[in-house]
């Protein structure tokens, strides 16, 4: 039986260096120093605060969706509870199986074939023989790619490509779920089996964090919500309670829990 799955956020902040070199980098320094998210790392560099003293606690059963605008946030928490990105400062701690739904191609080698991807998948999930049969199995019933499957990436259509990428990041079940917008994939034949499989794998999962600007989608499936205004924590609190808070606020205009 699997143990109880947790995420437990402490204090954590995350700073990017801005490099001076191109005027993308210029444009980001900008925009950071005017909303006051310019700080200086230990090595005397240029730092944006992408997230600022984040606390948080989360345990089976917990649905929770993160919401806020455009850079507050919402990705870079996903990315560090995925492990991509590394704390600067707090501490993090996630305990259970994880799968990070944040891009559906993630990890694919085109060069590979369609099995072949499955199969390093799989290997990368520490997956058994046996389930690694059960793995290419379903990913190939329902990606429905028929002989396409043993032939390149590279030469798939993009449909093709958006079938095996669903698939795979949908076949193997969680105990967290992280996802950065709800999406599905494919045309309208197969709209309908993915919708039924995304949401048998969110019911499913024991933990569910749900970064999304579809505040009905937020609604439908989680029951606590957090607010990110640049890298800050607005909010956290009853669903309602905090999209209602969110949804009225003017863009623009000063947020109390900030001021």
């Amino acid at each position: 039986m699997a143990a109880d799955a947790l995420i437990e956020v402490e204090n954590l902040s995350v700073l990017f260096p801005l490099y001076h070199g191109s005027s993308r980098s210029l444009k980001k320094m900008v925009v950071a120093a005017a909303s006051g998210r310019l700080a200086q790392d230990q090595q005397q560099r240029v730092v944006v605060r992408a997230l600022s003293n984040i606390d948080l606690r989360l345990s089976s059963g917990d649905r929770l969706g993160l919401v806020g605008s455009n850079g507050a946030g919402k990705t870079t928490l996903l990315r560090v509870l995925a492990g991509i990105y590394e704390p600067v400062l707090g501490r993090l701690h996630v305990k259970g199986s994880l799968n990070a739904l944040l891009d559906p191609n993630l990890g694919m080698n085109v060069e590979l074939s369609g099995r072949e991807n499955i199969l390093l998948r799989g290997l990368y999930n520490g997956l058994s023989k046996p389930a690694l049969a059960r793995l290419e199995q379903d990913v190939a019933e329902f990606a429905e790619l028929s002989d396409f499957l043993d032939l390149p990436v590279r030469i798939y259509s993009a449909g093709m490509v958006v079938r095996l990428g669903f698939a795979l990041a949908t076949a193997i079940k969680p105990q967290i779920l992280l996802m950065d917008e709800w999406f599905l994939a494919g045309d309208a034949a197969f709209l309908d089996k993915a919708r039924q499989r995304l949401e048998e794998m969110v019911r499913g999962a024991d933990i569910l964090v749900l970064s999304s600007h579809q505040t009905e989608i937020v609604r439908s499936w989680c029951s606590r919500v957090l607010w990110l205004d640049q890298g800050k924590i607005v909010a956290d609190g009853p669903a309602n309670d905090v999209l209602n808070q969110y949804l009225g606020h003017v863009p623009g205009t000063p947020i109390p829990a900030l001021v």
